[in-house]
């Protein structure tokens, strides 16, 4: 049995460094962005960038998956830092956000995000309905938070959310005014 070890801390930090930069260009170039251009934002060498990610593909889907893995544990952070009903108006702003970021990498991912072949796809969905999971019932339990509704109705009316504020060119401020107007419809 082969035991993987763990990555030293520069190379780790080198790791992180190329996500952040990756997620940033493929944002504004899609899946065409220049790897050179990725290892000379992240601070690294082509070589670096290739050791940690030997494919376009395995940097995007990693980046990908950093990024919903972030908004997921941020999900976490806010709930022990805030009460449940803000941190829920919080984290769905955050999301929002996250998903207009994302939707662009979905896209670059082609049939591995839509037909779900990705098993890091699948464990990225499972990442944000336990999240979501989470603060609807401290939600629900404060009171705040309509009975009836579940971690599945928030990321679906999130994802509503987000694709409303991008047909608005959803700055921060059209993006907490419709999650305000959406928290309206689920108080309790």
């Amino acid at each position: 049995m082969t035991q993987v070890r763990p990555m030293r801390a520069d190379a780790r930090r080198n790791y992180e460094r190329l996500l952040k930069a990756a997620a940033e260009a493929f944002g504004e170039h899609g899946e065409g962005a220049s790897l050179d251009d990725i290892a000379k934002r992240a601070g690294v060498g082509s070589g670096t960038l290739y050791r940690h990610f030997p494919t376009r593909q395995a940097l995007l889907e990693s980046a990908y998956v950093d990024r919903i893995e972030a908004l997921a544990a941020r999900a976490d952070e806010l709930g022990r830092e805030l009460p449940a009903g803000e941190a829920l108006v919080e984290w769905l702003n955050e999301l929002c956000v996250g998903t207009i970021q994302v939707r662009g990498m979905k896209s670059l991912l082609g049939s591995a995000v839509t037909d779900g072949s990705a098993a890091a796809v699948t464990a990225c969905g499972t990442h944000m309905k336990d999240a979501a999971g989470r603060l609807v019932a401290a939600a629900r339990r404060e009171g705040v938070l309509r009975g009836d509704v579940d971690a599945i109705d928030v990321l679906r009316l999130a994802h509503g959310v987000a694709t409303a504020s991008e047909l608005a060119k959803g700055d921060d401020a059209v993006i907490r005014r419709y999650v305000g107007l959406l928290m309206e419809g689920m108080r309790a």
